[in-house]
């Protein structure tokens, strides 16, 4: 029964990171993409604030002590470093996929986007990772299905597709970051940090090339609080606490389909439909998203013993 909470969290979590596209497409018919970005984050930065006093009453109230909490924290300098340098990231990231979504429809950004997955084993070749023989079919995959999904008759990517793609392997340098400092700190503390360094970073060239104006940003109050308040709290929130206890690659499956679910939440709420090419691409990259989740012969023989 657990694991099946666990699973739905995550399923949600899924849904509400598909939808966030739509999101990210109708607030930019309001605000500039550096303005979406920096409100969002700032916003998300806000909301994780009461989740973190709100997980640290559970911790108590479940006997752990005060010397406990503070162990979990870990160190503050390593927890800031952390925080600035996954926001730094993030801002980058973020923009590239702001800026490509305004060019391409939001199941294309969504598809590519979930590229990160077989990108990060990629660059973990530079970190002294091996890469599995199923990996290079994968990327082979991926890169195929990519060509269906994205190339048009001159074949040639599109300038929106080109931005997310960039913003594909800038997550995926993202997530290697995570993966260094998030066992050495308090995860939604690290997070908190990251997105109020990326909202703040945001609003530099935001102030200096859109002019923002309270007006407009109220105008777009529903996506930029969707993409703020679901998207980067609760979304965020669920997939902790999803995470939790729960097989790894179940719930890595289970989170690459927000790529589904943008597809369909794009063509549900905007009328975004794909040609048969482009949904044989989608196919096929998700068809490598899935296989790279798959863990190795080794690693599920010695789950087994």
């Amino acid at each position: 029964m657990k694991q099946m909470k666990n699973n739905a969290m995550l399923l949600l979590t899924a849904l509400i990171w598909g939808c966030a596209f739509v999101a990210q497409s109708v607030g930019m018919d309001y605000v500039g993409p550096f303005t979406f970005n920096s409100v969002r984050c700032i916003l998300g930065s806000i909301v994780l604030v009461p989740v973190i006093f709100l997980m640290d009453a559970l911790k108590r109230k479940s006997g752990m002590s005060g010397a406990e909490l503070k162990k979990g924290r870990g160190d503050t300098k390593t927890l800031v470093t952390g925080g600035i340098c996954c926001g730094v990231i993030l801002a980058v990231a973020s923009s590239l996929q702001q800026f490509g979504i305004l060019f391409t429809t939001v199941g294309k950004a969504g598809f590519i986007t979930a590229m990160y997955i077989v990108l990060v084993p990629i660059l973990g070749i530079f970190l002294g990772k091996k890469l599995r023989p199923l990996m290079i079919f994968c990327v082979f995959t991926a890169v195929l299905g990519l060509y269906f999904l994205c190339m048009t008759e001159k074949l040639s990517l599109g300038i929106g597709d080109l931005l997310v793609l960039f913003c594909a392997l800038v997550f995926s340098v993202h997530i290697l970051v995570i993966d260094h400092f998030s066992p050495l700190v308090d995860g939604v503390r690290m997070s908190a940090i990251q997105f109020l360094t990326a909202g703040i970073l945001c609003a530099v060239p935001m102030l200096i090339w859109e002019n923002p104006n309270m007006a407009d940003i109220l105008e777009a109050w529903m996506p930029v609080l969707y993409a703020g308040v679901m998207s980067c709290g609760v979304a965020y929130t669920f997939q902790i606490l999803g995470q939790k206890n729960a097989d790894p690659t179940v719930a890595s499956l289970l989170l690459s389909l927000e790529s589904v679910f943008s597809v369909l939440a794009g063509w549900v709420i905007l009328g975004q439909g794909l040609s048969r090419k482009e949904l044989f691409g989608c196919v096929l990259m998700f068809a490598a998203i899935i296989l790279a989740q798959l863990p190795q012969k080794q690693e599920a023989e010695k789950n087994q013993d």
